[in-house]
């Protein structure tokens, strides 16, 4: 009720992008995906490649079953990790997401192609943390801005989901097709996505590292107090 409403900070969607923390989550958020999507994208052809020259090569019928691994992957981390987030918070759970994500790239990059269980491992938790950023986002949003208008904020933010959703295919795709031309094969095809990915999660651990609570210039209450009344309906409108 109207009591809730005024527990904690309350931004609205407006103000919420003139935030740094708005852009910051945004940066947090398209890195994530970016990183997670990159890896989706490309299992099937990536998992074939890194084990092409072993005595023991990944058929189609593993690959297929390593994809579905990786969706059951994804599920579990939006439930499991926005779960832990309520306990630990959400810019722990976000340290955990991009720096323990770089941890897992680094593994997949160094020693992935010598161990199928370690290749494995290390991309179904690097699809958990894709999933869990997912999810997690709305209730970290919540913290920094309230419930006032929400769900207009996630809308807003999901544009980063967009962007990454076309950045990570794109990375992946584009460094694979220039490494096969230049006469790599196998493993060595991902070596450069791989540490491009681990520079974008680094980039989005330090976004999150600078998250801090809204100025309170941007409450709700501090921006009725000087636009008046009416624009207060306004954007209760627009909101509802």
């Amino acid at each position: 009720g109207p009591a809730r409403a005024a527990d904690g900070p309350q931004v609205s969607a407006r103000q919420a992008l003139r935030t740094p923390q708005f852009w910051l989550l945004w940066v947090v958020l398209c890195m994530n995906v970016t990183a997670g999507i990159g890896i989706l994208e490309k299992a099937t052809p990536m998992i074939t490649d890194f084990f092409a020259d072993t005595s023991v090569p990944v058929s189609a019928t593993a690959a297929a079953g390593f994809v579905a691994l990786l969706s059951a992957a994804n599920m579990a981390g939006r439930i499991g990790w926005s779960s832990t987030s309520d306990l630990i918070g959400r810019k722990n759970v976000y340290r955990v997401y991009l720096g323990v994500g770089v941890l897992m790239y680094a593994l997949i990059a160094l020693v992935g192609s010598s161990s199928k269980p370690l290749f494995v491992l290390c991309a179904l938790v690097v699809l958990s943390f894709y999933g869990g950023g997912f999810a997690t986002i709305p209730a970290y949003l919540k913290d920094l801005f309230g419930t006032y208008q929400v769900g207009a904020i996630h809308g807003r933010l999901l544009t980063a989901w967009s962007t990454a959703g076309v950045l990570g295919p794109l990375i992946v795709n584009w460094i694979a097709d220039r490494q096969e031309a230049a006469g790599k094969h196998g493993a060595e095809l991902y070596g450069t996505s791989l540490l491009i990915m681990m520079g974008l999660l680094v980039v989005g651990f330090v976004a999150n590292e600078l998250v801090r609570p809204v100025h309170p210039s941007h409450h709700v209450g501090a921006a009725t107090a000087r636009k008046g009344a009416p624009d207060v309906r306004h954007e209760r409108a627009e909101s509802a």
